[in-house]
């Protein structure tokens, strides 16, 4: 069935905001649930799936330092938040029949492996979703970076952005009804229109790789698979 599907190795971007639903800070269970359900369809069709996850619903390094928390310390606390996350959503995947692998730029025996480009499509080409925390390992870098350096390194068709919004819009839709979505933009469009895609040092790693990224809806269910199949569901940069 992977002949029908339009990328066969992705890296899925989720933020840690998109875990908490409704709620004001933590992890909603029904969207974590829904969210492995998704990836589940998807890998069923063949498509060779890494994900990484912010850490935003538990803890920002920026906002921390605002708060009198050093930057480097607060950095790597977000950094371990994306682990939380990540363990999350390897025990909802898990749940449901599907092989997992935790890595990360942080190895934390016995639970995260120090992660590769070569190690991380080892496992992808035995069939296993690979879960990537930790961001780059370093501080001052975001989840966004870490996905670009990620995607790159393990050789992705392209990155995902599941969001709750359906693409990359002129300004906020939440905010402004009168905000217009792209169907697609160039890196260099995306640039002189001040679009917030993916942070400025993600998106030059991405546009110096030919890295495409695509903004979607990962909230509404069937939207993964529907990307992965070619359908014209939210904006594409390349």
């Amino acid at each position: 069935m992977i002949n029908k599907m339009k990328y066969k190795r992705i890296l899925l971007k989720l933020s840690g905001e998109s875990l908490m639903g409704n709620k004001q800070y933590g992890i909603d269970p029904d969207i974590l649930a829904k969210y492995a359900q998704d990836v589940k369809s998807a890998a069923e069709k063949g498509v060779q799936i890494a994900i990484v996850i912010g850490g935003g619903n538990i803890f920002r390094g920026m906002t921390g330092t605002a708060s009198g928390v050093d930057r480097i310390q607060g950095d790597y606390m977000g950094m371990l938040a994306t682990v939380i996350n990540s363990l999350s959503l390897q025990g909802a995947l898990e749940s449901i029949g599907m092989e997992t692998k935790l890595v990360g730029g942080l190895a934390i025996e016995p639970i995260v492996e120090q992660t590769s480009g070569k190690r991380v499509q080892t496992y992808l080409n035995q069939g296993k979703i690979v879960l990537i925390s930790g961001g780059t390992g370093n501080p001052f870098f975001t989840t966004d970076t870490a996905a670009a350096l990620r995607a790159i390194e393990m050789k992705a068709d392209i990155i995902l952005k599941g969001t709750r919004v359906d693409g990359i819009y002129t300004s906020d839709p939440e905010k402004n009804p009168e905000a217009r979505k792209f169907s697609k933009l160039s890196f260099s469009e995306a640039i002189e229109k001040k679009l917030k895609v993916m942070d400025l040092t993600a998106f030059t790693l991405c546009q110096e790789n030919n890295m495409p990224i695509l903004v979607f809806n990962m909230n509404k269910t069937g939207n993964l698979v529907k990307v992965l199949a070619g359908e014209n569901i939210g904006t594409i940069v390349s």
